[in-house]
């Protein structure tokens, strides 16, 4: 039976799609998860037709269950995680296990910052940064030179544990929580940047670079984070965008060294120059697939997990649509009484699609991270300005009833 292990998934989104695409192509799915969440509603996940709970940071552990899978004769393609932490994991097990596999060693580079950002510090793309050693203290000096500044954790994923300092007593107490939570990391101190921040989806296929989407960042700063609240695919990038932009992205992935795999970069335009804020070895999360196939007809993370599978990749767009998706946090923290307004929302005008994470019950909190945004609109319009107004639009309708 040709099976295919993922590695974790999130309730929804990118990892979520990726098993559904697995089974769309008529592959066996074995998940191995380290909620119990998804155990205790395995109805929910129909399209996973073996479900096994295990410390994903055992590798030993679950080599073990690779092996009862081979004894049972199931025909193992592919071994594979769209979520943080897991995919150099995922990667490793499928080298091991001689199936195809993306370029271990340039997962293992983007998801390590600091190791990500040593690669660059020669290049023009990287911003000014500092890595913040246990042993090796910067002076009140040093820091106030480089104010305002970023600090955050090597292992940040959706802006968590992302801060921006504007002065030197900030930056103490961010390092001290840094410290306190991470005991064992280093931290990394960055330049903080102004200018447009974009998006670009990614598949390198036999080391040819393929960009997939381009998607403009409308960020918030709320309750002291950095959150994208709106995506916009930008559908026709101009020859001055596109160029300088294709050059970059070449260039950084050269850096770290992919020949096959996906990935996605976040970079800002900063006086003419553009600049990494991170690289990520995987398709980003949340409507990101929705986005590009609502905007292209492009299933990204079916067209990733068939790039896995040593199958033909088929990224050519079917049509171009503007595309915007928007995104809600809550403004207090507290249980979920109710939710309304889904209905209305879908009615609106160029709506594709309303996702609503919450749960009559379920504890919401102020926004530390992406993972706070607990809805979105996904929207088409006529040009860029409907799209977004009819996105825009169509989250009015979403109410949260909170009990603090």
């Amino acid at each position: 039976m040709k099976t295919i292990i993922f590695i974790g998934t999130q309730k929804s989104g990118s990892s979520r799609e990726a098993i559904k695409a697995a089974q769309d192509l008529g592959f066996f799915t074995v998940l191995f998860t380290n909620k119990k969440k998804n155990m205790v509603q395995r109805e929910e996940f129909m399209d996973v037709h073996i479900m096994r709970y295990c410390d994903l940071n055992d590798v030993e552990a679950m080599k073990t269950m690779i092996k009862q899978l081979e004894l049972k004769a199931f025909d193992i393609k592919a071994i594979v995680s769209f979520v943080d932490s897991y995919i150099y994991t995922a990667c490793r097990l499928a080298e091991e296990y001689a199936v195809n596999h993306f370029t271990t060693n340039a997962i293992y580079q983007m998801e390590n910052k600091v190791l990500s950002r040593e690669l660059m510090k020669h290049s023009t793309y990287s911003p000014q940064f500092k890595v913040l050693e246990h042993d090796m203290p910067y002076t009140k000096d040093e820091i106030t030179k480089i104010l305002p500044c970023i600090v955050k954790s090597p292992q940040s994923t959706g802006s968590k544990d992302v801060y921006k300092i504007k002065n030197y007593d900030q930056y103490k107490q961010q390092v001290k929580n840094l410290r306190k939570k991470y005991p064992k990391q280093k931290i990394l101190i960055e330049e903080y940047l102004e200018g447009p921040q974009y998006l670009v989806e990614v598949l390198v296929i036999r080391g040819l670079i393929h960009i997939i989407g381009i998607v403009e960042q409308d960020i918030s700063l709320i309750n002291h984070h950095f959150i994208v609240t709106g995506y916009n695919l930008v559908i026709n990038p101009s020859v001055s965008l596109y160029q300088p932009l294709k050059r970059a992205i070449s260039d950084i992935i050269y850096l770290h060294g992919m020949k096959n795999g996906a990935c996605h970069l976040e970079l800002r335009y900063v006086n003419g120059i553009w600049k990494l804020i991170e690289i990520n070895p995987r398709i980003s999360g949340g409507g990101m697939n929705q986005l590009i196939k609502a905007g292209y007809g492009i299933d990204l993370t079916k067209e990733t997990l068939k790039l896995a599978l040593n199958q033909y990749v088929d990224i050519k767009p079917k049509y171009k649509k503007h595309a915007y998706i928007q995104y809600i946090t809550v403004p207090k923290a507290g249980t979920i009484e109710t939710v309304t307004g889904k209905k209305r929302a879908m009615q609106k005008k160029g709506v594709i699609k309303v996702y609503i994470k919450p749960r009559k019950g379920n504890i919401v909190c102020l926004p530390k991270s992406m993972g706070n945004r607990y809805a979105y609109v996904l929207a088409t319009g006529e040009n860029k300005e409907k799209a977004i107004q009819n996105a825009k639009s169509a989250i009015k309708e979403i109410h949260f009833k909170i009990r603090s």
